[in-house]
């Protein structure tokens, strides 16, 4: 962070166990956050936060698209660490969690060893079962079919395309599939399956099911991130998350035109 620490008032002195202490529970902290979508302002705040509530006098936070470099200091000691945080997808209650635990630290309401269990029960909270997952992002692509004019035929087909595409999606990811050739099956499954549509004359409204059958794989966060990044000064990460939400956005766009392609129908 660019504001520069006040030397002139110290907080206690912390030990060499404390001081590692603070800027392990900071770190991983904001590990999570960067892996689970927050943009690059958000993550340095709260490891400021936690790492300043916690007893540190100053945190010194460089953020990268994909590791986070920190030095904590008090009373003149400092220790620094890096930790690499690849990409877990997205995550709100995550980034909610650990926001308000920064500001109950803040406040004083926690110590580090009630940060550090708090952090491992919100790093091993459970997630929705894989095919909750498939269900909820089925019913929600085919109501977009019905927010775009589609009727009851293109709802049911976005529905099957859009799960059917999901499970693909899920299965890629279990395999460690390079994330680019991950969307591009996965928008090619959705199209072929949304397809239907038209070569079965199920309505004169297919092009909806195709429209909205892939968008499960749009990289809003990414995008989103990105944009909030360059308008608070953070330039390279700003541009790193474009150039990658546009790549996903690409290989969705590879996909899909495979399967119109693939079953000779007319596409968007």
């Amino acid at each position: 962070m660019a504001v520069a620490a006040d030397h002139h008032s110290h907080k206690p002195q912390l030990d060499r166990e404390a001081l590692r202490d603070v800027i392990r529970l900071s770190l991983w902290a904001g590990q999570m956050l960067l892996q689970y979508g927050a943009d690059t302002n958000r993550v340095e705040q709260i490891i400021h936060r936690l790492g300043t509530g916690l007893g540190a006098d100053w945190m010194d936070i460089l953020v990268t698209p994909d590791a986070i470099v920190a030095t904590t200091i008090n009373n003149y000691e400092f220790r620094t660490k890096v930790r690499r945080a690849p990409s877990r997808g997205v995550d709100m209650t995550v980034i909610a969690e650990i926001s308000e635990l920064s500001y109950k630290v803040q406040a004083g309401k926690m110590d580090r060893f009630g940060v550090g269990e708090k952090l491992i029960e919100i790093d091993k909270r459970p997630h929705y079962n894989r095919w909750t997952v498939v269900l909820a992002v089925g019913l929600a692509c085919a109501a977009f079919n019905r927010l775009f004019g589609g009727d009851v035929a293109t709802f049911a087909v976005t529905f099957f395309a859009s799960s059917a595409a999901m499970y693909v999606r899920q299965w890629l990811h279990s395999l460690e599939l390079n994330t680019v050739l991950n969307w591009v099956i996965t928008a090619f499954v959705a199209g072929i399956i949304a397809s239907l549509a038209e070569l079965l004359s199920l309505s004169p409204l297919s092009s909806t099911a195709l429209a909205a059958s892939v968008l499960l794989l749009v990289p809003g966060v990414p995008l989103i991130n990105g944009s909030e990044d360059f308008l608070n000064g953070h330039i390279t990460n700003g541009l790193a998350r474009s150039v990658w939400g546009a790549i996903l956005s690409l290989a969705i766009a590879m996909g899909l035109s495979l399967a119109i392609t693939t079953m000779r129908v007319s596409g968007l």
